[in-house]
């Protein structure tokens, strides 16, 4: 059976809506909440609560499910990374209520986003000072105490914390362990909505890149929740029982496999942007990538640009593989580790490399390449590291265990 790889119409039309917002809307702004870290960008929230949440006008027929989120992705992210990440969405706590939520929490937590009324977003906490990728090493505790769960302890770098915690009808998906002695089994969920006593906001990160995003800390002291808004089963396993179902720690960690190709699609916006601009300012230079030379014709520079694209496509591939599994109810767990990883190596050669291509002026806030670098980077760090994601890729390869390869 051949392979397509042509877009459906529907898809082509939500690519170049997305490009044009992107265009029109994100890259007049992208410097100046790049300078004015933490300001909120009031006019791009309003206007993609407005414009944006539902898309554009297609016809009728199908899309590409969720290669065309990644297609979104990239055309907003080759806008800005950090205003992408600054829109009013369910985010990453909506992929976890999502994956682990009964259908009743999942009207509950994500109708809200389906209306009108002014902009909301969802988090998700898991990241601590002692536990970042291992998020095994989770240490925020919850208790049961009657009706109630009582969260106690502090999360970092919560990508949308600050707006989450805060607006009214948002809410946080909180990781934390009921009990220690049980190790990943004891690991659970936790919906906390906005303005809930015992959830403080302590600050926001000053950040290398994507700086226009809402990166916070947050605090939990006696945070009490309902017992109903625990994700998945409250029951703890015991060491080395089989699984049986339950969508506690993996229900949660299965977020990872629809948040990781979103991720690598992100790092492909932010690569392209890079490699579009070399190209458009080689070309203004009268300098021609020739693509029918011999490979020992090519100058330096061609080859670096070839390179580059040949980079790109291979991460765009990988992350359209992952995204299309999804969509089919295929398994996805090894290919979304390889989308994230390869995506984040590219883009960090690419936007490296597009600024040293273009020398001082791209390493000047002249244009906007050395954003694109600082920007970049954090897609080989965040949803797991390159490291993570790699000794992922080996352990379904080689059919080991996380215990069998650390």
């Amino acid at each position: 059976m051949p392979i397509s790889f042509d877009a459906t119409e529907n898809t082509r039309l939500a690519r170049d809506y997305y490009h044009r917002m992107a265009v029109e809307q994100m890259r007049p702004i992208a410097s100046q909440y790049d300078e004015r870290e933490h300001e909120a960008p009031k006019e791009w929230i309003d206007y993609f609560w407005k414009h944006g949440r539902r898309g554009p006008e297609t016809h009728e027929g199908p899309g590409d499910g969720f290669v065309q989120v990644c297609i979104q992705a990239e055309e907003l992210c080759w806008g800005d990374a950090a205003l992408y990440l600054r829109m009013p969405t369910p985010a990453l706590g909506g992929s976890a209520v999502a994956a682990a939520g009964t259908p009743e929490q999942k009207q509950r937590f994500l109708a809200r986003f389906r209306g009108e009324g002014t902009p909301v977003w969802g988090a998700m906490a898991i990241t601590e000072s002692g536990a970042g990728s291992d998020a095994a090493a989770i240490e925020m505790t919850a208790e049961l105490d009657g009706d109630e769960w009582v969260l106690n302890g502090t999360k970092i770098f919560c990508t949308s914390g600050e707006a989450a915690s805060q607006c009214e009808g948002g809410f946080v998906v909180v990781w934390a362990t009921v009990d220690r002695s049980a190790g990943r089994a004891g690991i659970k969920s936790f919906v906390v909505p906005a303005l809930t006593p015992g959830m403080k906001l302590a600050g926001l990160e000053k950040k290398l890149g994507i700086r226009a995003s809402d990166t916070a800390t947050l605090i939990f002291e006696g945070c009490r929740v309902p017992k109903a808004n625990l994700l998945g089963s409250a029951e703890v396993k015991k060491r080395g029982a089989k699984p049986t179902g339950d969508k506690g720690f993996k229900g949660a960690m299965a977020t990872f496999d629809a948040s990781r190709p979103i991720v690598a699609a992100m790092a492909v916006g932010v690569g392209r942007a890079s490699l579009d601009f070399v190209l458009e300012e080689l070309a203004r230079q009268g300098v021609r990538i020739r693509y029918d030379a011999s490979r020992f014709e090519l100058g330096s520079v061609e080859r670096d640009v070839m390179e580059m694209e040949a980079e790109l496509q291979a991460a765009r591939l990988l992350t359209w593989r992952a995204a299309s599994m999804m969509t089919h109810g295929r398994p996805n767990n090894l290919e979304a580790s390889m989308a994230k990883a390869k995506a984040g190596l590219a883009v960090t050669k690419i936007t490296q490399k597009a600024v040293e291509i273009l020398g001082p002026p791209g390493y000047s806030r002249k244009w906007l390449v050395e954003k694109w670098m600082r920007d970049g980077k954090i897609n080989d760090i965040f949803e797991g590291t390159q490291q993570i994601n790699q000794l992922i890729v080996a352990r379904r390869i080689l059919d080991y265990s996380s215990s069998a390869l650390r």
